[in-house]
């Protein structure tokens, strides 16, 4: 289907990758991985068109349509149905050589194009959007609300609608976890489970990528490697690999120190001179060895200790929590304690933002009833996404942190901030040459080094790279302090929450049970709900049906026009020609006086009789055309 050959990429004159080889076949899922800047996106734009590969080849099977998701989104006035919609751009070609045809009254054109359109299923396809947006979180009643109207984070879930919705033969997938939430990632595992096209998928979600993908290709060392099986096979392959190479690479090292060692002793010694002189050619001879994959480039990420852990950190006593005028909380009764580990569970828009927003002390939502009683002991560190935005580009990392520790050396400083990975002078970089993950990495640095026994995280692993959401895992695993955390990461979910809460309906309880039985309550909740918008869909059905019956009585009209007409025609003639004959029938116009007129009758009489017989024939031509037209109608 598509395969690249000994291509190298480059960007701003820098190697990405060099001299590789790839190929994908049709229906294959295939997870593309790799350390930030290794040339994953450079990849799919080289694949996409967007970018040109600097040497090699790239072959692509005929008319291989190749479908990758916007990475923004303008202000537009269109609904999010229609903009979904426009992701079928074979369906709005159509459409508008439709328009054309009505306007300029081509019924032949009309009747082709209903034709084609019949042939894509067009009428089922609003139906398809509608599903599409509902399972990515969009309520019935946002189908209809413009693309201006909808955040940062929706406006890309309908960039994913609009890919999703596409006929393609090869799907590229770059990072289509970050904008959702745990429900919605659910819904696309299962909706891409039975996607039919060939998928490239850039996540740093490893359950992701376990439960979809078949074959891994990593970027190592600006080489792709290619494995079979899915991400967990591939980590535990690699990891082989890893130790085989460093055994051959320690074994040629000690092989390598043997030989200089017996050079350096005896290469100006007279009795071992030719001894030496040979070692000295196998040392030439042994190149230097270079480890394939590389090494572990993973820092200890490490959470400290907090100064002072109360028994009950917070409690919220029959509180009620809204936005101007809409309640997103009702009646709560909750505490938080010591050594807690909670995960938030809920669909989007129920209210877990929310609910980490009045821990954190935030002031909207607004509390309009009951309390919020924190213990004075109590010190929280809130991490949002927001956060990120409040760095200060021009500033470094050390900068960042003394303003936040200001009783902490540079030093300490320092050494807190290579625990998160900015060592070897990294904390010296402005923010503004940092990545998305080493941005979100700082942030949670300057909010854990204030040493909080309440953390509260609200989608922490949004922008970091797998290695980093591995570390950021073991390290709350190790964190002695309590934890309330909102994610789509199930792998962080299970391995850092012992309890559950769902929210829903304005109320929160505590969830009995783990994440496969959340994703089984999901399905069933789903179910009810495809059931409720199938009953939206009949009624869109029947206008749909209703309006094919327009646009199919407009295509006959034409013919039952000139049905009509020949009808008219045929019955004239029939009277002409009984008028004709009824002054024929008088005895009188036989008369020798007559003979005239009876010529004339006769000549008329004839005349009449072949008009009937044109009639005749054009009615019955005209009858079979609408025939045919209404057979053919009847089979779309």
């Amino acid at each position: 289907m598509l395969s690249l050959k000994n291509i190298t990429i480059s960007r701003a004159g820098t190697n990405l990758i060099e001299n590789s080889d790839l190929i994908i076949y049709p229906k294959e899922c295939i997870g593309l991985v790799g350390n930030n800047g290794t040339g994953k996106s450079s990849l799919f734009a080289a694949i996409s068109g967007r970018l040109d590969i600097d040497s090699g080849e790239l072959e692509k099977s005929d008319n291989l349509h190749i479908v990758e998701v916007k990475q923004e989104t303008p202000a537009l006035d269109k609904t999010a149905l229609e903009f979904v919609l426009d992701g079928n751009t074979q369906l709005r070609q159509l459409e508008a050589e439709l328009k054309q045809a009505e306007e300029k009254n081509n019924h032949h054109k009309i009747a082709l194009l209903h034709d084609e359109l019949a042939a894509i299923s067009a009428y089922s396809q609003k139906a398809k959007a509608q599903e599409l947006l509902s399972g990515l979180g969009f309520s019935v009643n946002e189908h209809n609300k413009t693309v201006k109207e909808f955040s940062g984070g929706f406006r890309m879930r309908l960039n994913l609608a609009q890919a999703l919705m596409a006929n393609s033969d090869l799907l590229l997938l770059d990072e289509p976890t970050n904008h959702l939430d745990l429900d919605t990632l659910f819904w696309l595992q299962d909706f891409l489970h039975k996607h039919s096209a060939a998928k490239i998928i850039i996540a740093h979600d490893r359950e992701f990528l376990d439960n979809l993908c078949t074959k891994i290709i990593s970027i190592e060392n600006k080489k792709l490697y290619s494995w079979a099986g899915n991400y967990s096979q591939y980590e535990k392959l690699k990891i082989e690999l890893l130790e085989q190479e460093k055994a051959s690479f320690q074994k040629q090292e000690a092989k390598r120190a043997h030989l200089e060692k017996f050079v350096a002793k005896f290469r100006y010694k007279a009795s071992k001179a030719k001894q030496a002189q040979s070692r000295l050619k196998a040392l030439e001879k042994l190149t230097k060895q270079v480890l394939i994959l590389g090494q572990d480039s993973s820092f200890p990420l490490s959470l400290p200790v907090p100064e002072k852990t109360p028994q009950l950190l917070i409690k919220l006593d029959n509180l009620t929590a809204a936005y101007a005028e809409k309640k997103i909380l009702n009646s709560v009764h909750l505490k938080i304690e010591r050594e807690e580990r909670i995960g938030l569970l809920g669909k989007n828009g129920a209210g877990k933002s929310s609910l980490i927003k009045i821990l954190a002390g935030l002031d909207n939502p607004k509390i309009i009833a009951g309390k919020r009683n924190i213990n004075p002991d109590t010190k929280i560190a809130y991490f949002a996404q927001h956060q990120i935005d409040n760095l200060t580009l021009s500033e470094n990392a050390l900068f960042h942190i003394q303003k936040v520790c200001p009783d902490f050396s540079t030093q300490e400083c320092r050494n807190f901030l290579g625990g998160f990975g900015f060592g070897n002078k990294r904390d010296e970089v402005p923010i503004l040459n940092f990545s998305g993950g080493e941005k979100a990495r700082l942030a949670l640095a300057l909010i854990i080094a204030q040493k909080p026994n309440l953390l509260l995280l609200d989608e922490p692993t949004n922008h970091l790279d797998l290695q980093t959401r591995e570390q950021l895992t073991q390290s709350l695993q190790d964190y002695s302090g309590t934890l309330v955390i909102i994610s789509h990461d199930r792998n962080l979910l299970r391995n850092s929450c012992d309890k559950f809460l769902l929210i829903d309906n304005c109320e929160i309880k505590e969830y009995d049970g783990d994440l496969d039985d959340y994703r089984q309550y999901l399905q069933t909740r789903n179910k009810e709900n495809n059931n409720n918008l199938s009953i939206i869909n009949q009624d869109n059905n029947k206008q749909a049906k209703r309006r094919e019956n327009a646009e199919k009585r407009e295509i006959l009209r034409p013919f039952k026009k000139n049905l009509e007409i020949a009808e008219k025609e045929l019955d004239k003639a029939n009277k002409e020609l009984e008028q004709i004959q009824i002054k024929l029938s008088d005895e009188t116009i036989y008369q020798e006086e007559r003979k005239q007129e009876l010529k004339t009758l006769l000549e008329k009489e004839n005349k009449a009789k072949n008009a009937l017989n044109n009639a005749e024939a054009k009615w019955l031509h005209t009858a079979e055309e609408l025939e045919q037209k209404e057979a053919e109608l009847s089979q779309e």
